[in-house]
């Protein structure tokens, strides 16, 4: 640690290269190398599973002390260990259960399994319930410690890998992702100079002094950071500036060494993420009224027999007590109805058998199989498939209405070149990449590739520019091109590393800055490097050193950047560049025609979808800038409302500028986007953008990826600043953003910050009930990833923060359409087709014990053999409804893309709903009336060939059951409207399974060793010999199946109806 900080002298310096070196120079080694040990390493050894701590009280402010560990002790500050898992191995279990019982389903099934354990009312076995309870709570909890353990194992990497030796290192952790809040102290930069990217946050960095640090308690604004530096009896004011917020980047930086101020939960990304919530699908919920409703059902059926039960015994049975008396406790006609209902539940509690939510995890397992296996949403380039983080949500996929999209990794590449500017009223360039060219007569050969190398020895080899208008005007000596790319070569926070001669490399804080600074160089003024005082550039060959005497720094608010330098010759000058819209209203009078032509020219580029930039400057006499710069001095070491006393010293020196033109940047999308958002489009999805860039590049950006097209007029374009001034988002103003923001076809939010991303989100889920889902790719995209009843992951440049807190990732945007399109559209109409066809043969099953009841006085006495009950949903009909619901197709995956409006049945909910369970439960109990009336008439007067009668018990529980199993059968091979080999293999077999055990279960083996537990001993094999029997199966086959094929029939024929006009009218157009 002493060697290592040997090489990083402790200079108040940042990334904008802004000299404070007056204020602190010198500072002893060993007392950081204490405070490190105390701070830093203490914060991140800490174990995984160990718990944060939390202040007792409301922090009002924060202190760290340096060499007193018992004094920072005993503030019990948060550990940096971010705790994301549910459970621990003490927790899991009540917890787990805890949560399962929520389902109430699950809690239902415990219910009855109690009442089966009460001999008196129980007419089924134990383990008819119990066993297939504990098979799905296991399932369930394995699957659940399964996705907790992983995502346990990803934070512990994280939580013990960062920093672990006091200090950030590329090539220890992946892109040196910050993971607390840091004092930055020093680099392995010369002159430690430090370089972060912080796209997933709005920040920049400096290296501060020692002693002890009071500041602010932990909070969740990512813009404002306000604290003192306590050294050797001077204060020294901290700002934003000099933090490394977690979530930042450690870019083209070997080392950098900070000071731990907020850890874990305290810092301000984790205070701007939103609590963990569980999701659960549209679906699930409505399941959960469903069961509801059953319950309530089933509970009117069996008040409907106990009834029956009392008037029975009341009427009927008390004819009988001579010789078959009540059983105990039983004493009169009353008490035997009442156990009699809880029999009735008991037998009838397969309406919704627990099998149903075993099967509804293994298709979703499935579906999430589908996606990870799919080989065309893997990334070559990336080396990334895509993957279902979670395996609950995927129905919803195909339920989408609202999509809320970060912009910056999530549409773009991240990826900026030069591509156009305005320099005194003239335009250059003339092409973009992708092969498009613009301000190209039609009649003219596209020009070519400038080769900058004769020019200039120092050129980007890599940079590609198609003008050679703007490489003359430079070689002409044009003071106003000199100028304009002088401005390039000096305003801007780049650094440059120089490893060989001539072989430079910048290290920006932007793509944007880092394109313009590369085109500066090829146009013959390189920046060559910079110290805290100094820039050295080389213009046109000739080494130039100018000193760097302020950088006026960009923020949300000034849209601006500016610096003050004073050349070789003595002269002061300051140069500017900066949103037009700002810019222009700072300039001299002079250049109003100037101006004029100049936005002409950005409106131009903007149309383009170019990201612009307006560029001026400003000479400065000694004396201007001697006074501006002691009232900036005392600015800049107020303590109270420093930030807003900058602002205003910036503003006074900013004015009376004389423009030079502007830059037009191009932005390139990810592969796929535009194609991506105008087919999601299509498919009745809306899209909002929710950046935090400014207004500008959000829109250029729109424009780019043809979400904003030059004819719409409902564009909403919000600011995050103006949400805050205008309380939109405040329970008073709520309602009305949001049906304001509803009827716009695009709607992009700038300048929002984690937590309003999060409430935009949630507004939309509040007032519209649509299913949203938000994508990105950043830390700073957690907070609505969460909050989205979907969260996607771009596993891109900026970190794995938001794969971490996604359901899915992948690598591209474009692979959201396949997503959404394909395997979301394809889950919910499965999981649709699943249920509908589930309820439906499960009432089919029960309702025919409801009939029974009547015949057979009310007994509770079961139609079908217990290991019949047992086995029918986990055996006989359980794996050709799990194959459909795996594999199931309506259409073709190529059709899904190319027709997109067959998302929009989802969105509408229209393939399961209140109105579509109601039809399925009908036509389950109409198949139990013909399930049992049919059988019951022709069996009551039918014989066998020997003219003995088929009117037993046995007889009819056989032949019935058979009826059943064919009928279900055939009626899945109905709806399944894509066959595969496993379909087949899985409706056909169930049948011949049937049979199978059926016949082995009657045998007289089992009865010879079980004679207590087998009762139908030969009953299958003497009925399924009558013919009789299998004419009354097949009649009731045909009288359950006719009417589903009349519908299905009625359906073809209107939907012919419907289209034939417009195939006549095609037809005759080409007549």
């Amino acid at each position: 640690m002493d060697s290592a900080l040997d090489n990083h002298p402790l200079t108040n310096t940042h990334t904008k290269a802004r000299s404070l070196a007056g204020n602190l120079c010198v500072i002893p080694r060993i007392f950081w190398v204490k405070m490190f040990q105390s701070c830093v390493i203490q914060s991140y050894v800490l174990s995984v599973s160990q718990l944060c701590c939390v202040c007792v009280s409301p922090e009002e402010e924060r202190r760290v002390r340096a060499n007193d560990r018992e004094y920072n002790e005993k503030f019990q500050y948060a550990s940096n260990c971010i705790v994301t898992s549910k459970y621990n191995i003490i927790t899991f279990l009540p917890v787990n259960l805890f949560e399962q019982f929520q389902e109430v389903a699950n809690t239902y099934f415990l219910f009855l399994l109690i009442l089966q354990l009460i001999p008196q009312i129980s007419s089924l076995s134990w383990f008819t319930t119990i066993v297939p309870l504990v098979l799905v709570l296991s399932i369930t909890a394995v699957k659940d410690a399964t996705d907790d353990y992983v995502s346990r194992v990803s934070q512990s990497f994280w939580n013990v890998l960062a920093l672990l030796d006091g200090h950030a290192r590329r090539d220890k952790v992946v892109l040196s992702e910050m993971l607390a809040d840091l004092l930055l102290l020093s680099s392995s930069e010369p002159h430690s100079l430090c370089y972060i990217e912080t796209a997933e946050l709005d920040g920049c960095v400096c290296v501060a002094g020692t002693g002890e640090v009071v500041c602010e308690p932990p909070n969740n604004k990512l813009d404002r950071f306000c604290g003192l530096l306590c050294w050797r009896d001077c204060k020294y004011p901290l700002s934003n500036h000099n933090m490394l917020l977690r979530g930042c980047v450690l870019r083209n930086t070997e080392t950098c060494y900070g000071l731990v101020i907020f850890a874990g939960p305290d810092t301000k990304l984790m205070q701007n993420s939103g609590r963990t919530k569980f999701k659960r699908t549209s679906i699930d919920r409505l399941m959960n009224t469903l069961v509801l409703w059953i319950f309530g059902f089933m509970v009117c059926m069996g008040v409907i027999l106990a009834v029956g039960n009392a008037v029975w015994e009341r009427e009927v049975g008390s004819l009988f007590q001579s010789y078959l008396a009540w059983d105990l406790p039983v004493d009169n006609f009353l008490f035997s109805a009442f156990l009699s209902f809880w029999s009735y539940v008991i037998i009838l509690n397969t309406v919704v058998p627990i099998s149903l939510y075993v099967s509804v995890e293994v298709i979703r397992l499935g579906h999430s199989y589908f996606i990870n296996w799919d080989r065309k949403m893997f990334c070559p380039q990336c080396n990334t498939a895509a993957e279902a983080r979670t395996t609950t949500l995927n129905e919803e996929l195909g339920q989408v209405e609202y999509i809320f999209s970060d912009k910056t990794g999530t549409l773009t590449q991240n990826i900026m070149s030069f591509s156009k500017c305005s320099i005194n009223g003239h335009a250059y360039g003339g092409i973009v990449s992708n092969g498009e060219y613009y301000n190209c007569p039609p009649s003219s050969l596209p020009p070519s590739l400038l080769d900058f190398s004769s020019f200039n020895p120092l050129a980007d080899p890599d940079f590609c520019y198609y003008d050679n208008g703007l490489l003359k005007s430079v070689k002409l000596g044009d003071l106003h091109s000199h100028e304009f790319f002088r401005l390039l070569s000096l305003c801007h926070t780049v650094m440059s590393e120089e490893k060989k001669e001539g072989e430079l490399m910048y290290k920006a804080q932007s793509p944007d800055e880092g394109a313009l600074v590369t085109a500066a160089r090829n146009f013959g003024f390189v920046f060559r490097s910079r110290t805290p005082g100094t820039v050295t550039v080389t213009e046109l060959g000739r080494p130039v050193t100018y000193t760097l005497l302020a950088i006026l720094d960009f923020n949300n608010i000034r849209k601006r950047m500016s610096v003050i330098v004073r050349n070789p010759e003595g002269r002061i000058r300051l140069y500017c560049k900066g949103a037009d819209t700002l810019l222009f209203e700072r300039l001299h009078p002079s250049n109003h025609h100037l101006m004029n032509i100049t936005t002409d020219h950005l409106n131009e580029y903007a149309g383009d979808g170019l990201r612009t930039l307006a560029l001026a400057y400003r000479d400065l006499s000694e004396e201007q800038w001697e006074e501006w710069s002691e009232r900036h001095r005392q600015a800049d070491r107020a303590t109270d409302c420093r930030e807003d006393r900058l602002a205003d010293i910036y503003e006074h020196i900013e004015q009376d500028m004389m423009l030079l033109g502007a830059t037009a940047i191009e932005d390139k999308l990810q592969e796929g986007v535009p194609e991506t958002i105008a087919i999601l489009s299509l498919a009745n999805i809306k899209i909002w953008v929710l950046t935090g860039d400014k207004q500008e590049t959000a829109v250029n950006i729109g424009y780019s990826c043809k979400m904003l097209t030059g004819d719409m007029t409902e564009v909403f374009i919000i600011s995050g600043n103006t949400v805050l001034s205008a309380h939109a988002l405040e329970a008073d103003m709520e309602g009305e953003f949001v049906s304001t923001a509803c009827v716009c076809r695009a709607v992009i939010c700038c300048r929002v910050t984690p937590l309003q991303k999060a409430l935009v989100v949630e507004l939309i889920k509040k007032h519209k009930k649509a299913v949203t889902l938000a994508i990105g790719d950043g830390a700073n995209d957690v907070s609505m990833i969460k909050t989205a009843h979907i969260g996607v992951g771009i596993s891109g440049q900026e970190g794995i923060q938001a794969v971490l807190a996604s359901d899915y990732s992948f690598s591209q945007f474009r692979f959201l359409q396949r997503l959404l399109l394909v395997h979301g559209r394809w889950s919910y109409l499965r999981m649709c087709r699943f249920l509908c066809y589930f309820f439906y043969k499960n009432f089919a099953f029960t309702m025919v014990h409801f009939w029974f009841g009547f015949f057979c006085g009310f007994s509770a006495q079961t139609v079908y053999d217990q290991y019949f009950i047992t086995l029918y949903n986990i055996v006989y009909t359980s794996l050709p409804v799990l194959a459909m619901g795996i594999f199931d197709q309506d259409v073709p995956e190529q059709r899904s893309l190319e027709y997109p409006k067959l998302y929009e049945p989802g969105q509408l909910n229209l393939l399961f709903n209140k109105r579509e369970f109601f039809i399925c439960i009908t036509q389950g109990i109409y198949s139990s009336v013909v399930l049992f009336f049919i059988p019951y008439a022709i069996l009551s007067h039918g014989t066998q060939g020997t003219g003995e009668p088929l009117a037993d018990y046995q007889t009819f529980a056989v032949t019935t059951a058979t009826a059943l199993v064919i009928v279900v059968s055939v009626q899945i091979a109905l709806d399944t409207g894509y066959w595969t080999a496993i379909n087949h293999f899985f409706v056909w077999g169930s049948v011949g399974t049937f049979f199978t055990i059926m016949l082995a279960m009657h045998s007289q083996t089992l009865f010879s060793i079980f004679p207590n537990q087998f009762h139908f001993v030969g009953s299958a094999q003497s009925t399924l010999v009558q013919p009789l029997v299998w004419l009354t199966i097949v009649l009731t086959t045909v009288i359950c199946i006719v009417p589903v094929l009349g519908l299905i029939l009625s359906k073809n024929i209107l939907h012919v109806l419907h289209i034939l006009p417009e195939n006549i009218a095609t037809v005759l157009k080409y007549i």
